[in-house]
């Protein structure tokens, strides 16, 4: 049956980004990600200019928690009143509620200090995993996956994918840059977030193919 398979696979990629975030986080626990997170934040930092410092913080502003929730309210808007996809708010909203539960929960049940050198902005708060990066995952993974199935052409949905991989890259590469996240923070949101995901688009379409079995199953009687 074609909904188990997209089940199965949407399952599978959110085991894979478990497993990856359980090896980030128990190298953030035990230290062995330092060296990675040393190298990575040299390479970073040591692109710094004044006009990239000025782009950085407005590509950081992006995955701030006003600007996701204007952006996030404006396509909720869309979807609904624009489009008329209200079933598809469901996975919207629990893609970005959960991500942000999450969050809240893996910092203070790590609660790793932020980089205390060579900090362009100052924020506070706990560090792992990076918020920006989830948000941004969430957010812009899920909007991708709703147009994705509206684009027909093979180009429209490359371009679609690269765009939001460009941004969700971007929002992370800021955070390391601007001296506020280790890479791990980075790494470990990206993988957490994308595990989420993952199943609420797995939940997501088989609810839609219940809902359309059932609608079939009514029309033919």
């Amino acid at each position: 049956m074609r909904w188990l398979s997209a089940l199965a696979g949407a399952f599978g990629v959110s085991l894979v980004c478990l497993v990856g975030f359980a090896w980030v986080a128990y190298g953030v626990e035990t230290g062995s990600l330092s060296g990675f997170d040393r190298f990575v934040i040299r390479l970073v930092q040591g692109t710094e200019t004044e006009p990239l410092t000025k782009a950085m913080e407005a590509v950081s502003l992006i995955g701030s928690t006003k600007p996701v929730t204007a952006i996030a309210l404006t396509i909720m808007a869309i979807l609904f009143f624009a489009l008329g996809h209200r079933k598809e708010l469901i996975l919207f909203v629990i893609a970005l509620v959960g991500s942000t539960v999450f969050n809240s929960v893996l910092k203070n049940l790590f609660e790793r200090e932020r980089p205390s050198l060579h900090r362009l902005v100052e924020v506070a708060g706990y560090s792992f995993p990076s918020g920006h990066s989830m948000a941004a995952i969430s957010l812009y993974g899920a909007t991708a996956y709703l147009l994705w199935r509206h684009i027909a052409s093979r180009t429209g949905r490359a371009l679609l994918i690269a765009a939001v991989a460009i941004v969700v890259a971007a929002i992370g590469f800021s955070r390391i840059y601007l001296g506020v996240h280790y890479p791990s923070d980075v790494l470990g949101a990206y993988l957490i977030s994308g595990c989420w995901l993952a199943v609420s688009i797995g939940v997501f379409r088989r609810l839609a193919e219940s809902r359309n079995q059932a609608a079939s199953a009514r029309t033919l009687t």
